[in-house]
């Protein structure tokens, strides 16, 4: 390092670190909160023909050409290597020590979070645009990508989709890594499950930001079986191929190739390159670029881009597609598992099912109440440890074991679930469980006792009718499939007129921010405030109110009211 550069890294950043920035052949500036230069390497300063002390000290956009293109103001990191969400790829011109324009790309350069010095990395080299070097000041085709740039676009690519399931949102995002980056149009034609073609996506790189053309967008005709036109033989996953308005600019041989037509000359496409999105099993679509007028045409590298920016989001497609099946599979079982609730004199009842956010998340969460023949009611709240398919099936052989258990013996409700405890190991494919079993049995005079187990559930709460609110942790033991251990305990209560008993599913309470107590006692709190409310409003908003924000496990929830003054 030259010119005192080195006292400014023993400030800012750490010594092994600015040792290992200094031997690197690209430029680096290490930035302060205002965007000022504080540190630069020994290759940003022999890039620029420039010394320390006239680059230290400046702000970045300082060192801009007036006659270059300027670079997007830094956005955050990501907060790890691999993460970034800065730029990748941008290009500007940059000034020399003598006053000559330079064209540079920038790229990202994170730091671990435990090696950050309340500064951020920018780095940046020449850019000859792909084609050699060119006389300083000489334009550059912002959209001629190195091999590092056409990387770091499918990296950034994978990252958007590998993360989000919801399709519509990832294929937007992974237009915005692409315009006005390599072209000023996008459109992607997605064929459904029922075979139909449908243009989800017209996108335009506007002067304001990016534009969708739903005017543009919609269904299309079925696609040719044997067309040579480039996005019919691209929706049957036969090719790519590099495309212009004169392309379509023979009698149509496909009511495709008439919608293709419409389409250049509503958008002014006079290059274009198309290519399927395919899955690992399927074809399902097609992305176009077209770039407009004045602009430099496609070349058979971008093609080769676009194949594989078009694989990665064919195989998300697929996954959504296949997360979205097994979701809809799972609801469609608990819908005809989860049971007509029985009418009961003096007693009211609702339940509510909700299902997790994330379509992955299929559940094993239930609630079951059904009369048995001595006339007691039994109460179940069940949740099998899993999050999928496999999860949603274990909850239903558990509970119609379980009803078969409590139906056919007349025995207290921890004897019945120590009988499906020893027995699920063996008949079953649950490794693990909790649930809450309860009988409720009408006495003299019409009075209401509760007695249950509980196998390792969140407890029941118990409101009674001025206010009070308590959880019923008696009867309390490990959960299911964890031990055949000591008897279960139980706990029996009178439900007196006016009370209200809540058996809900722990997809209520848990936070991943916060431990199961808050959560247990935001519960407590905000039943006892909604308590007066008629059960159905009450369980409603309970649900809006306690369920916690980032969790995304399903819940079941289950609630009786005892009728009473209140």
């Amino acid at each position: 390092m030259g010119d005192g550069a080195g006292t400014s890294v023993q400030v800012v950043v750490e010594h092994e670190l600015a040792a290992a920035l200094d031997r690197l052949d690209v430029g680096v500036f290490a930035l302060d909160g205002q965007e000022r230069i504080v540190w630069a390497n020994a290759a940003s300063l022999a890039i620029l023909s420039c010394s320390a002390p006239e680059v230290v000290g400046r702000h970045l956009h300082g060192l801009f050409h007036p006659d270059g293109r300027q670079v997007p103001a830094p956005r955050a990191y990501g907060d790890g290597v691999g993460t970034p969400s800065a730029p990748t790829g941008d290009r500007t011109c940059l000034v020399r020590g003598d006053g000559s324009p330079l064209p540079v790309r920038w790229f990202p350069l994170p730091l671990r979070p435990e090696a950050e010095c309340g500064v951020r990395l920018r780095a940046f080299d020449a850019d000859d645009g792909g084609s050699g070097n060119r006389p300083a000041g000489e334009s550059v085709s912002t959209r001629v990508l190195s091999e590092r740039d056409r990387l770091a676009l499918l990296a950034d690519t994978t990252a958007q989709l590998i993360d989000n399931i919801d399709v519509d949102e990832a294929l937007r995002r992974v237009v915005k890594l692409m315009l006005p980056r390599l072209a000023d149009w996008a459109v992607i034609d997605l064929i459904t499950e029922t075979d139909e073609v449908n243009r989800s996506l017209v996108v335009h790189a506007h002067a304001d930001g990016l534009k969708a053309r739903q005017d543009l967008q919609g269904p299309m005709p079925p696609v040719p079986a044997s067309s040579p036109m480039p996005l019919s033989k691209a929706l049957r996953g036969v090719a790519s191929t590099l495309a212009g308005p004169r392309t379509y600019d023979v009698p149509p041989d496909s009511a495709v190739a008439v919608e293709q037509r419409k389409l250049f000359a509503a958008t002014g496409i006079e290059t274009a390159a198309i290519a399927p999105v395919k899955g690992p099993s399927e074809v399902l679509g097609a992305i176009t670029l077209g770039r407009t007028a004045g602009e430099d045409p496609f070349t058979s590298a971008d093609l080769g881009l676009l194949e594989d920016i078009g694989r990665r989001i064919g195989l998300a497609l697929e996954n959504a597609r296949h997360y979205q099946r097994q979701r809809q599979v799972a609801a469609t079982m608990q819908r005809y598992l989860l049971p007509q609730l029985p009418r009961l004199a003096g007693v009211e009842m609702t339940a509510r099912y909700l299902p997790a956010p994330d379509a992955s998340h299929v559940g094993g969460d239930w609630y079951d109440a059904f009369a048995l023949p001595d006339g007691d009611t039994a109460l179940v709240i069940g949740d099998v440890v899993g999050h999928d398919l496999e999860a949603a099936a274990g909850m239903a052989q558990l509970r119609n074991m379980l009803r078969a258990y409590t139906w056919a013996q007349d025995d207290p409700p921890n004897r019945t679930v120590e009988r499906l405890d020893r027995a699920m190991g063996h008949i079953t494919d649950v490794s693990m469980a909790t649930l809450v079993l309860a009988r409720l049995t009408t006495g003299t005079a019409g009075r209401q006792a509760l007695r249950w187990t509980n196998a390792g559930h969140p407890p029941p709460l118990l409101l009674d009718s001025v206010g009070g609110a308590r959880f019923l942790d008696e009867g309390r033991g490990i959960l299911l499939g964890a031990s055949t251990g000591p008897p279960r305990p139980e706990g029996l209560v009178d439900l007196l007129p006016g009370s209200t008993l809540l058996f809900y599913t722990d997809g209520l309470i848990e936070s991943r921010r916060h431990p199961l107590d808050t959560g247990l006692k935001r519960l407590r709190e905000e039943a006892a405030e909604l308590n007066h409310r008629q059960l159905d409003d009450f369980v409603d908003q309970l649900l809006v109110r306690s369920r916690p924000a980032d969790n995304d496990d399903d819940v079941a929830l289950l609630a009786i009211r005892i009728p009473g003054a209140r």
